[in-house]
């Protein structure tokens, strides 16, 4: 049976990532969870900490991984990094003696316990005074409920996750109500606020990104904007003289830097730097997201007949969470972008090569491998393992391109 991993990010309350909760899948339509619970889980763990490595998949960050009744009785936890894996016990998982005793000998060995969508009435009261961590179902609890569950907690040193957050309503409220984490798609959600003006400093990096992607590009013009910004100008010197670039002579002059570049790897500079500094007060896994965007559908290019519209994959990817990075509607954003038309109706929506691609990869971060596998397969001809290659290795390049 193939197995896949993909992850979930779990963030505190300032939204910084503080672990990811790891998600098995598999191509197979008709396969029974609860059934193949054990094995799917055990097949997790394997390629997470063996074949992958868990520090490409988690950053070094806390992995949630979902234990049946069966693996947390036969101690399979006890292979795992207790400093890297927090437990996290299903809610079907019956209070019995031996389960209990199974989780006390965890404790013990100073293991993090997580309780999965806990409700009032679930049959794990009992586990749930010994869990670390409480998980709450947002699209399953009423609001008066998600409120009841952490009154009923106060004083017990639990820590709380709002699970399933989907929008930024659903968001402020866990915040008001004082859940500690969260996890869901919230932060893919912009809040649209009609008439919201964007600050300069993220106006002088959209004018960067503008005059960028023009089908001539001004290299004088480019020069004066990097000049204004002593951050960029600082930060291109600095690429340009890191061992990337093993040259002879340090470079001093960001004319030379430029020249040095070339028009494309310019480009991809530039739309990195300029996509960090517009996202300066997001979280950093939004950064991430959008990179591992980019790099996947850049090496989609190099597998399809699309290898001399490289440059372009990869800025639908990067941009793709462009309208999250400014709280405005995607079409307002894109105005003030001359980007080729391909990536403006990918980005909107429109059937095409470009939004296929990038289908696949927001596919992939869900874990609806089969559908991501349908479009590989279907329109492109590339089958399961390489698809998966190229996944995994666009999140390592990510976190290598944040670090």
């Amino acid at each position: 049976m193939n197995i896949y991993v993909a992850r979930q990010p779990i963030f505190d309350r300032r939204q910084k990532v503080v672990a990811y909760e790891l998600l098995y899948r598999t191509s197979e339509d008709n396969i029974n969870i609860e059934k193949d619970g054990s094995l799917a889980t055990s097949e997790v763990i394997t390629t997470s900490f063996l074949n992958i490595g868990l520090d490409k998949l988690t950053r070094r960050k806390k992995a949630f991984i979902n234990f049946t009744r069966e693996l947390l009785n036969d101690d399979t936890a006890l292979l795992l990094p207790k400093e890297f894996t927090a437990i996290e016990i299903t809610e079907d998982i019956e209070a019995d003696d031996e389960t209990l005793a199974s989780c006390k000998k965890l404790k013990k060995e100073g293991y993090t316990l997580a309780l999965d969508d806990f409700n009032m009435n679930s049959n794990c009261m009992k586990l749930s005074e010994m869990t670390d961590i409480i998980k709450v179902d947002f699209q399953d609890a009423d609001e008066a409920a998600r409120v009841d569950i952490l009154e009923y907690f106060k004083g017990k040193g639990k820590k709380f996750v709002a699970e399933k957050v989907e929008n930024v309503k659903e968001y402020g409220e866990a915040m008001n109500a004082g859940y500690d984490y969260f996890q869901g798609y919230f932060f893919c959600e912009p809040a649209i606020i009609i008439g919201k003006e964007i600050p300069s400093n993220k106006m002088q990096n959209l004018r960067l990104l503008q005059e960028i992607y023009r089908s001539e590009m001004d290299f004088d013009q480019l020069e004066v904007l990097v000049k204004q910004d002593p951050s960029l100008s600082y930060k291109l010197l600095r690429f340009i003289n890191s061992v990337a670039f093993p040259l002879r002579f340090p470079i001093r002059s960001i004319r030379q830097a430029m020249a040095l570049l070339g028009q494309k790897e310019l480009v991809k500079w530039a739309s990195l730097v300029a996509l960090r500094n517009v996202g300066y007060d997001k979280p950093d896994e939004l950064i991430v997201t959008a990179v591992s965007r980019a790099r996947f559908c850049e090496s989609m290019a190099n597998v399809t007949n699309l290898q001399d519209r490289s440059a372009d994959l990869f800025l639908t990817g990067l941009f793709s969470l462009l309208d999250t990075f400014l709280d405005q509607p995607m079409e307002l954003v894109l105005k003030e972008l001359p980007l080729a038309g391909e990536i403006k109706t990918a980005l909107l929506g429109e059937e095409g090569d470009f939004k296929d691609i990038l289908d696949m990869v927001l596919l992939y971060e869900k874990g609806a491998w089969d559908r991501a596998f349908e479009i590989a397969a279907k329109k492109y001809c590339l089958d399961e393992v390489e698809i998966m290659s190229y996944y995994l290795e666009s999140l390592e390049l990510a976190d290598l391109a944040w670090k």
